[in-house]
């Protein structure tokens, strides 16, 4: 403001005027949250968020045109459910975090590539041990099966002949991961994911990784400002509110300041026609 305009903006003028478009942007908000309890594929990720110093969690819901970040002070099933709803039926693809398999009517698509990574880990701890490069080739060749599926080189019975084999194998890998700690726990883990690890291989329209991790990466570009706790809590809400409809605005490929500048002008606030509609 002062290099473009020669004004001289004050920090509390800043933080006003963005809580003046959070209260503006709150309908479009809840609009996108419908949309996402709406979607028939929703995935959701958390990531640490720092609220008056206090350990909190940015919570991340996203769909290929649609994002809802929800700045919260748990980490548990109530605070996914706050955005979800409880009874969510599509599907998730979501990390292995426990709260998420609580989603009781909805089918699980646990992300391939944070069980890729861990096996990559394992495997360079256990140098001398097949066990985890032996599960990180499975699961590779299963993403492998479903690019072939999507190129036009093998036909859906073919992918059913191949998710058949690739089953086999895994489960004849977890009875035999070895002594080594890591293994076992890594083994535990994949028997506990097993019913959510080849689902986008049934169906193949599913993705097999997270979005909402990427637009946990996307929000990460500040904390919530202000003085005392009341107004860090509302420096949360405003950052969750006007980055969701800003990373949304984006997916859709609209521009977020003609989005907020439209709904700053409304006499009253009302959700935005632009982000209403679903493309």
């Amino acid at each position: 403001m002062r290099d473009w305009f020669g004004l001289t903006v004050r920090p509390s003028a800043v933080t006003h005027a963005l809580h003046r478009a959070a209260r503006h942007a709150a309908p479009t908000y809840r609009t996108l949250r419908d949309q996402i309890r709406g979607s028939p594929v929703v995935s959701p990720d958390e990531t640490s968020w720092k609220v008056a110093g206090e350990l909190w969690w940015l919570w991340a819901f996203a769909t290929p045109e649609t994002v809802v970040y929800a700045i919260q002070a748990g980490r548990g099933f109530p605070e996914a459910a706050a955005v979800l709803g409880a009874d969510y039926a599509g599907v998730l693809v979501r990390d292995g975090w426990a709260p998420y398999r609580q989603f009781a009517q909805a089918p699980h698509q646990t992300c391939l590539a944070h069980l890729l990574r861990r096996s990559h880990d394992v495997a360079e701890a256990h140098p001398h041990s097949p066990w985890p490069q032996a599960v990180h080739d499975v699961l590779q060749e299963a993403l492998a099966v479903r690019d072939r599926f999507r190129a036009g080189t093998i036909t859906a019975h073919g992918v059913a002949v191949a998710r058949g084999h690739l089953i086999t194998r895994l489960l004849t890998l977890l009875d035999t991961p070895g002594l080594g700690p890591d293994c076992q726990r890594f083994a535990k883990h994949l028997t506990t994911e097993l019913p959510a690890l080849f689902g986008f291989l049934f169906d193949l329209s599913l993705d097999a990784t997270q979005l909402a991790g990427r637009a946990g990466d996307q929000a990460r570009g500040g904390q919530s400002q202000g003085v005392g706790r009341e107004s860090f809590a509302r420096g949360a809400q405003t950052q969750e509110i006007l980055t969701s409809v800003i990373q949304t605005a984006r997916l859709r490929d609209l521009q977020p300041r003609d989005i907020l500048v439209d709904l700053l002008h409304a006499p009253t606030p009302v959700p935005s026609s632009p982000l209403s509609r679903l493309q």
